[in-house]
């Protein structure tokens, strides 16, 4: 509790790795058991989430933010904190040298084909959760095995390759 009387809170976290669903991919739209058993069996868990978008991958080597706010105070709607944090994460690309964008598409970009940060986040009475995924030493071969965030046709890449 801060001194205004905020609860705001910041977790950064690198996960084990993981492949996680989103709301997009829930229920009847959700990968089938021999999907979830082919994932597991790369070494990873498979967790279906309350966060928006698609299937996508969180491991070491990758930060994770879990921005857990109340965005009625600040009046800021939920398209306007996702534009916050995909402007956070360009400002820290830059920091290391690496020109990032955003396009038609969620999330962090180095062109319209190669995404560098996902953003996939959950927002309940004003109460935001979930948060970003940015790639700074991933493992990218555990992209190979999805279409990550349902884009086909597209790249994954990280900090450290670029």
């Amino acid at each position: 509790l801060s001194e205004d009387g905020s609860h705001d809170l910041l977790l950064i976290v690198e996960h084990t790795p993981t492949y996680t669903n989103g709301r997009r991919n829930r229920g009847a739209q959700a990968i089938s058991d021999n999907e979830a058993d082919r994932l597991k069996k790369l070494g990873a868990t498979y967790v279906e989430s309350l966060r928006g978008g698609e299937i996508t991958y969180h491991g070491p080597g990758q930060l994770v933010a879990y921005p857990i706010l109340d965005l009625k105070p600040i009046k800021l709607s939920v398209r306007c904190y996702v534009s916050y944090l995909e402007k956070a994460i360009i400002a820290t690309c830059a920091a290391w040298g690496i020109k990032a964008i955003t396009t038609e598409n969620t999330g962090v970009w180095l062109n319209d084909q190669q995404k560098i940060a996902a953003i996939g986040v959950h927002v309940q009475r004003y109460i935001t959760s979930h948060g970003l995924a940015l790639n700074c030493n991933t493992d990218l071969e555990y992209f190979n095995q999805i279409v990550a965030c349902g884009l086909s046709g597209k790249e994954t890449t990280s900090l450290s390759k670029e």
